[in-house]
Formats: structure tokens, sequence, C-alpha cells
């Protein structure tokens, strides 16, 4: 399993060189991957009809793929990792180039997570079709990964044209990693379908487990093999008392079926980077081992 952690978007500040100290010492620690959560626009909650959503424009969000152009020279080895980058709201080909040029820049250490999205605010400020998202974002993804893997691309479909034309530069990896966050049966199922892997929010244990072998039979129903579909869990520290980390790890290292997991450090009242890192080298002393 490989473990890694969740950048503290809504914590971190906006200090270069906090934010370049944080992914360095992350990388000296031996995490493997840093995580990194999107939201383009924040919502008003006084708003007409108000606002249920858990961020709003208070809430400081770096964007995930100029952000990892800046890790990318920050770090050697740490896999960079959206998790999730809201596709739908977004144009498929530039996120294509986006994510092209982030994984050159990194020498092919970018993983692109994806999902739908629950923010409707955002979908209308960016002129995208919220009613449309999941639809549309299988045709993403089959469009990115061809402008990915060729020089040049005609496809036409229901929401997308490429007119004969490619990106410059190709990815280092062609294609590059798609996974899929999103827990409902239709977003699983279309994650077995197309994705290289999947992201949910579940702590690990007998219930966890059944899900997990669930979407591997989807997986196996759409003629793929599991073992080339990765999972990727949270462990969320707020929610587990530190005593109790090194059980729950454990917990994780048994389950059969994910590969990836991400420490996840907001919500524990740090107060900068600096503190978001000692937590980090607690958790690898006390859990890890």
């Amino acid at each position: 399993m490989k473990i890694g952690v969740v950048f503290p978007q809504v914590e971190i500040g906006q200090d270069p060189d906090a934010i370049r100290d944080w992914a360095q010492a992350v990388e000296e620690m031996g995490y493997t991957h840093a995580l990194a959560f999107d939201h383009v626009l924040g919502a008003n909650p006084d708003r007409p009809g108000g606002w249920k959503g858990p961020y709003t424009y208070r809430h400081a969000f770096h964007e995930p793929l100029v952000l990892f152009g800046f890790l990318a020279a920050a770090t050697r080895r740490l896999e960079l990792v959206t998790g999730i980058l809201i596709l739908p709201q977004r144009q498929a080909a530039l996120v294509a180039k986006q994510a092209a040029t982030a994984d050159v820049l990194s020498r092919g250490r970018l993983r692109l997570g994806v999902a739908v999205g629950w923010n409707a605010v955002e979908f209308e400020a960016l002129g995208e079709n919220f009613a449309t998202r999941g639809r549309r974002i299988e045709e993403q993804i089959e469009i990115m990964r061809a402008l990915w893997t060729n020089d040049l691309v005609r496809r036409r479909g229901q929401w997308h044209s490429i007119p004969d034309a490619g990106i410059n530069p190709l990815p280092v990896q062609r294609p590059i990693p798609i996974w899929m966050g999103g827990e409902s049966e239709v977003v699983v199922r279309r994650a077995a379908r197309v994705a290289d892997g999947w992201m949910p929010h579940f702590r690990p244990g007998l219930a966890a487990q059944a899900v997990v072998d669930r979407v591997h039979g989807y997986v196996k129903e759409a003629g793929r093999a599991p073992a080339d579909f990765g999972i990727e869990g949270r462990f969320t520290l707020a929610q587990i008392p530190p005593a109790e980390w090194a059980k729950e790890m454990a917990a994780w290292r048994d389950m059969r079926g994910v590969t990836h997991l991400s420490v996840h450090t907001v919500g524990l009242g740090l107060k900068t980077p600096a503190e978001h890192v000692q937590v980090l080298q607690r958790f690898r002393a006390e859990a890890l081992g």
C-alpha cells in the first residue's frame, strides 16, 4: 500500500516558501504522494436561497494543476494527485493540455483524479451545464486520453469536437492515469468501466471490504482485471484519537484491494504548515513504524 498525504488546502496559507517546505518535508519523510482538493469558486452563504455546502468563499483553495507546476519544481519523487478535479465544469481539451504540461514538468508524476462535483454555483459561473455533468464526464475522459496518446485527434461527440488537432508536448505518461471519486451506484459503476482507480470515503473494516469486493465485481463485469484497478482510502486524523492511529493503520493494511492511502491533517486545529508537518512526522513514527 502506498501512503501519501492530503495537501491541507484550506489551512496551508499563501506563503510559497511554506508550501514548498511542506512538500519537501513530505517527500523527505517517505510519503509517496500528495493529493489536492479542487474548488474554483466559493459561494456566499448569504446569497438568495442560502447555502449548505461545506466550503464558502472564505475557504482558500490553490488551483491544483497550477499548484502542481510549482510542486513539480520543488520535489523529485512525490506523485502529484488531484483528489479530485471537478472535470465537467472545465473544458476537456484545456484540462488535457494543463495535465500534460504538469506531467511533463514533473517527469511523469501526475495522477488525475476526477469527479462530477456537487457545487452548482461553480458550474454556472464557469458556463457549464450542471445537469449533464455525469454524462459528459465519460466523453471528456475519452477525449483527453485520445489527446494524450496521439499527435492528432479527430473526434466529434455529443459535447466535444476536435477538428484534426493535437496538444504539444504530449505527456510523459501516455495516457495519464485517471481515477474517479464519488460513491453513488452510477458513479462507482462508471469508475469500474472507464477509470484506472477509485477514491472512496470510508473507514476500514468489514463494511468497507464488502464495498471494495463489490467494486471489483463491477471491474470484472467490464472485462477488466481488479489487480489493475487502484483504490485509494482516506485516513482523516481528526476522526481518530492518536492512541488509535496504529490500530486504524493496521486495519487499512488488512483490507484487500486498497492500493493507496492518503493521510489527512486538516481539522486538527493546526495553525501553520510546519504544524501539519509535525503531525505527519508523529503519524509516521507512531502508525507506520
